[in-house]
């Protein structure tokens, strides 16, 4: 892949809770118009990392840079989109209820940007005649597309997307993907997300960062980290990559 402008610039990231280091020494990029994704086992500091960048945790320490500024002037400027992993609609609004809702606070009053963040929006959801239903009637699939239309209607600089098809049945999970695939290619969106399926990570990520005990482990394309890691696809080099970790703390006591 060609670098083209970084969006995102994360050097010696560390993050503390009381005396626990939470990430210790994270460092990455992610240029423009990638989908970037962050791998690594429960408790290694994905979605940690995926707030601080978001500009919700604003004390750390090291660098993070996002087009050039920090993340909580890039969310105030409305570059940065997030979907945390637990949100869900509002389930007496009805689908297309719940996107102009999003659209008038992020359209400050602009009647034009409002209509056309909703058209957008309801091309990604591709909900077809269910838009019109309550959110409190779709499937979790539904809901998920509606959730993510909602984050990518305004085509920011920076998606970031925490576990996007997270207990999505597969027919389900294909459909987000696709959606998240288009609107990077489309609108030139930079994507940022964390999952737990490697194979949706080796079919969706154009580079990926592993974080294993709150440090960055590899960060290349996944054909890269699978070749460095000696192993046939990026599910086994990350089996691979918390066994070596495990060891590594064994030796320590």
């Amino acid at each position: 892949m060609i670098e083209s402008e970084t969006v995102v610039d994360v050097t010696d990231l560390k993050k503390r809770f009381g005396q626990k280091y939470v990430l210790k020494k994270v460092s990455f990029k992610v240029f423009s118009g990638e989908v970037f994704g962050i791998v690594g086992p429960n408790g290694a500091g994905k979605t940690t990392t995926l707030r601080i960048l978001a500009g919700i945790i604003r004390s750390f320490e090291g660098k993070v840079e996002l087009s050039g500024t920090t993340p909580e002037k890039a969310r105030e400027k409305g570059l940065i989109a997030y979907m945390p992993e637990d949100t869900f609609p509002y389930d007496r609004l009805t689908g297309i209820e719940n996107l102009r809702f999003y659209a008038e606070l992020y359209a400050k009053g602009d009647k034009r940007k409002v209509e056309e963040y909703v058209e957008t929006a309801i091309k990604i959801a591709d909900l077809g005649d269910r838009i019109e239903d309550r959110a409190s009637e779709y499937s979790r699939g539904m809901k998920r597309r509606l959730i993510i239309a909602r984050t990518l209607m305004t085509s920011p600089r920076l998606a970031i997307l925490d576990e996007p098809t997270s207990a999505l049945d597969v027919e389900s999970a294909i459909n987000v993907r696709h959606k998240i695939t288009d609107i990077a290619r489309e609108k030139g969106v930079t994507v940022l997300l964390s999952s737990h399926n490697m194979l949706e990570v080796e079919y969706l990520c154009n580079r990926v960062v592993m974080i294993e005990g709150g440090k960055t482990f590899l960060e290349g394309t996944p054909k890269e980290l699978v070749s460095k890691m000696g192993v046939q696809n990026l599910e086994e080099a990350f089996i691979k990559m918390t066994k070596m970790n495990e060891g590594t703390q064994q030796k320590s006591f």
